[in-house]
């Protein structure tokens, strides 16, 4: 179904109904933060099942710059940790490479540290504003430099923070978690309350660690100087990954996938709640818990797709979906509206723009707006040369969308898949062979 040919990837249409079953790689969001508190926890954590990303390898990386020693053998990742104040000023700039995760999660940290930090990365990093995360830091005391005010690299000069009140006025985990980790610094309760429900694994993860955390409706705060203890953890499947193998399963008429281990957190398991809505069947085979975070196998079949709506509340929720969503809402019948997601433009790419760039080149109308699109329903794809422009989300939407294609279609720069799901090919590959 697929050959590689130096950083393009060939999909031919599906021959026939996708089946089999799937283990994903783990949780990209959570490896993040459990490396990060791993590091600044006092004694040894194995982390198992970590994400095979090159993201989440970023981080790792980052952290062994710091002076923090992380062994890895296979899936699992073990991080011996000495302490809030156990890194080693690093002389040089540290390397976050594509991560938005990395750069604006560790800068939380880095800002308790008495010592001064730099943090950049790759081209596409460097276009990703950082206003965000400053804007609060700056507020608990640390001192803050970026490129024209407000883009990487960033310079971090560090040291005693004072607990803060903060109204993020946009929906962001990363910015929440930011603020969070940062108050692990301070002396006293620090408080984020968030426009919209957004993913809770930071908050999660330093219950597991150990800190004391406070949530509610809205709001979610940390109390600091904290003190974390090595944990063995393992991370569950990552459902933004299984999304792919979901919406490829819903419009390839027949099939039946089974998802194993995957993560579903209710502040995550939306995107199964916007799929059911809009049509497909998925079934829970099982579920338990791991580490406070919920885990479950799905059953996904090939179904009468409906479409649907994505605003308001259901951007934070659904954001890093957004681009695997609009295929779906192409071949459904009543097509996907998307608004309130202006953010999409401030990701890897502007995901608005190279979806309907790609879109357009495999003959399926869409309408951008500022913040959002409309895809009408009903619609075939012809097969193309189609360009991830570097974002691993948009390579791997545009897979799924060659699935139900007239022939096969080349995406351009499909190596982008390895920053979050390096197996994503070969996974794909065993599906539809």
């Amino acid at each position: 179904m697929s050959e590689t040919q130096s950083s393009n990837e060939t999909i031919s249409p599906a021959p026939g109904p996708l089946g089999g079953t799937i283990r994903l790689p783990g949780d990209k969001s959570i490896s993040h933060r459990y490396a990060m508190l791993a590091a600044i926890a006092e004694g040894t954590s194995v982390i198992c099942n970590y994400s095979s990303g090159a993201d989440c390898h970023s981080t790792l990386g980052c952290l062994r710059s710091l002076g923090v020693e992380v062994k890895e053998d296979g899936r699992d990742v073990t991080v011996r940790g000495d302490g809030l104040h156990g890194f080693e000023c690093y002389a040089w700039q540290l390397d976050a490479g594509n991560s938005g995760s990395t750069i604006r999660m560790l800068s939380g940290i880095l800002a308790g540290q008495a010592f001064v930090s730099r943090l950049g990365g790759d081209e596409s990093l460097s276009k990703r504003p950082m206003q965000r995360i400053m804007t609060p830091l700056e507020k608990m005391g640390a001192k803050i430099s970026a490129r024209d005010g407000k883009f990487p690299p960033i310079e971090i000069h560090g040291g005693a923070l004072q607990p803060i009140e903060y109204d993020m006025p946009v929906a962001s985990a990363q910015v929440k978690s930011c603020v969070l980790l940062a108050g692990l610094y301070a002396d006293g309760e620090t408080l984020v309350r968030e426009p919209a429900r957004t993913r809770d694994h930071t908050e999660v993860a330093l219950r597991e660690f150990g800190a004391e955390v406070a949530t509610g409706r809205g709001w979610a705060s940390v109390r600091g100087p904290a003190k974390l203890h090595g944990r063995e953890l393992s991370v569950p499947g990552d459902l933004s990954s299984a999304a792919f193998f979901l919406v490829a399963a819903a419009i390839v008429p027949g099939s039946s996938v089974i998802v194993q281990g995957v993560g579903l957190n209710p502040t995550r398991a939306t995107l199964i709640d916007f799929l059911v809505m809009a049509g497909v069947e998925i079934r829970i085979l099982e579920m338990g818990m791991k580490n406070g975070e919920p885990v479950g196998d799905l059953l996904v079949r090939g179904t009468r797709l409906k479409g649907g709506v994505i605003e308001k509340q259901w951007v934070a929720a659904l954001i890093d979906e957004i681009p695997v969503l609009a295929i779906l809402g192409a071949v459904s019948e009543g097509g996907l509206t998307v608004r309130d997601a202006a953010e999409l433009r401030l990701k890897e790419t502007d995901r608005i723009e190279t979806l309907a760039v790609n879109l357009r080149r495999m003959g399926v109308a869409i309408e951008p707006a500022p913040d959002g699109f409309h895809i009408p329903g009903g619609q075939r794809f012809r097969a193309a040369e189609l360009d991830s422009c570097g974002d691993h989300r948009i390579a791997m939407a545009c897979a799924v969308a060659a699935l139900r294609a007239d022939g096969p279609c080349v995406i351009q720069n499909a190596d982008a898949a390895a920053v979050s799901f390096p197996e994503f090919w070969q996974s794909l590959r065993g599906l539809a062979s």
